[in-house]
């Protein structure tokens, strides 16, 4: 085997290690592409150590399929960390990182879209720090393809429409006629 990683407990010790350190519960296929950072892990041998640590309390998965860890997780995770080989430690940290970062953007950039009762659609968008709510903003269109195009272009860059919008209101002349 080419990798640090030569048996189940070892795999168990790496999901543990890294739902210990997301900052929110993820789905099966993130928590299956951070513990294969290792060649020694299989998807097989990974499937089955996830569902035996949910079967003994050290992860939970909601009703919608996300995993997280629980206290006894963590505790466990703690002891057995340093059981880890100290590249694949590295490598995990600089995947979560960026993981971390992802789960953070989407936390902070909410679009979507809904179609309301007289036929037009409501896009809602939302661009939040982590003090709190930067702008709330719903625009009414009148066809489903202009609302996901505008909520689609405002996932791409919400800080370019929040600064355009500021600097409209902004602009020497605004509101006059």
């Amino acid at each position: 085997m080419a990798g640090f990683i030569h048996d189940k407990l070892e795999i168990k010790f790496l999901i543990l290690y890294i739902a210990a350190r997301v900052i929110e519960p993820v789905p099966f296929d993130t928590m299956l592409d951070l513990t294969m950072c290792d060649e020694g892990v299989d998807y097989f041998d990974f499937s089955e150590c996830l569902r035996d640590l949910v079967k003994t309390e050290h992860l939970t998965v909601s009703d919608i399929g996300l995993y997280a860890i629980t206290e006894k997780g963590e505790r466990n995770s703690q002891i057995c960390e340093s059981s880890l080989p100290y590249s694949v430690r590295l490598k995990c940290d600089k995947n979560i990182g960026e993981c971390n970062r992802l789960l953070r953007r989407k936390s902070q950039v909410r679009a979507s879209c809904e179609k309301r009762p007289n036929g037009t659609y409501s896009v809602n968008l939302s661009l939040r720090d982590d003090v709190g709510s930067l702008m709330d903003l719903k625009l009414m269109v009148v066809r489903e393809d202009l609302a996901n195009i505008l909520v689609e272009r405002f996932r791409q860059a919400p800080e370019k429409t929040y600064n355009e919008i500021i600097s409209a209101l902004l602009a020497d002349g605004a509101g006059e006629t």
